[in-house]
């Protein structure tokens, strides 16, 4: 809408007032956290970098602010890399909340001088920061808002690691029917639920042996599969694919191994 219908437009990051506006979260910051090191925010626009960025610089320069980006919509990241703005042709991200093909040309501008670099975090990875926050902090947020949560456990700035870090939780508004997917990604990502495909001799007797290994390994089944006429299969075996819920990535390898030394293939 325009002035002469009685509207003004307000940009929802390349504005001056909007930044500002966001740039108070950086000074709650460092109210309640004088003494952090780091800031991780996500980037979309970048109008909220922007804003926290600027803040956080203005009063305490020696502290360093990260933008993140989903890897699917790097558009900043893209552009501050390539030292001019670029307009991605799409964006696919779970992190719908910053999916922006172009950032605007002020907060181009304000990340490029203040921030201490734009890292991208992977869609395993905002869906295990999803499921932290929720499992840790009894915090639900969106895809967008986990990112810098993401950037901070997968280590994507390995100088701060250690340090004092505050991670912006920008949103939650996180769609119900997708929930469900974006746990178990984060449930696979972290190898508490571990997906194995092997071959068994198609024989009375095979398929429990199988199982009592994964039982003795410590696994629990949640779903299996037992298919004779697949490509993989020889005529005398069977494909055995089988979920399992695990305690981490270190267990899940336990059982692949242990299956491999009962000579057993474990299938991509």
């Amino acid at each position: 809408m325009t002035k002469e219908h009685g509207y003004t437009f307000v940009h929802p990051f390349d504005d001056e007032k909007v930044i500002a506006g966001q740039g108070t979260i950086g000074l709650e910051i460092l109210e309640q956290e004088p003494h952090v090191d780091a800031v991780f925010v996500a980037i979309g626009g970048g109008g909220l970098a922007s804003g926290v960025a600027c803040a956080i610089k203005s009063m305490k320069p020696d502290c360093k602010v990260y933008g993140v980006q989903a890897a699917g919509a790097p558009s900043m990241y893209d552009s501050i890399n390539k030292g001019e703005i670029i307009e991605l042709k799409s964006v696919s991200t779970i992190a719908d909340g910053i999916a922006v093909k172009k950032p605007g040309n002020l907060t181009f501008e304000m990340c490029k001088k203040y921030l201490d670099g734009v890292v991208t975090v992977t869609e395993d990875e905002i869906a295990t920061a999803i499921l932290t926050l929720m499992e840790t902090q009894k915090t639900v947020a969106e895809g967008a808002g986990a990112t810098s949560v993401a950037a901070a456990m997968f280590n994507k700035v390995p100088e701060v690691k250690g340090k004092n870090i505050v991670c912006v939780i920008s949103g939650g508004n996180i769609d119900v029917s997708i929930l469900s997917r974006v746990i178990t990604k984060g449930l696979t990502k972290t190898g508490r639920i571990t997906e194995i495909q092997t071959k068994v001799l198609d024989k009375p007797g095979q398929l429990i042996n199988l199982l009592q290994l994964v039982s003795n390994a410590g696994a629990n089944i949640i779903n299996i599969d037992h298919h004779r006429e697949v490509k993989k299969s020889d005529v005398n075996s069977c494909i055995v694919s089988m979920v399992l819920e695990t305690k981490n990535v270190e267990h899940s390898n336990e059982i692949c191994k242990t299956l491999q030394e009962n000579g057993y293939e474990i299938f991509e």
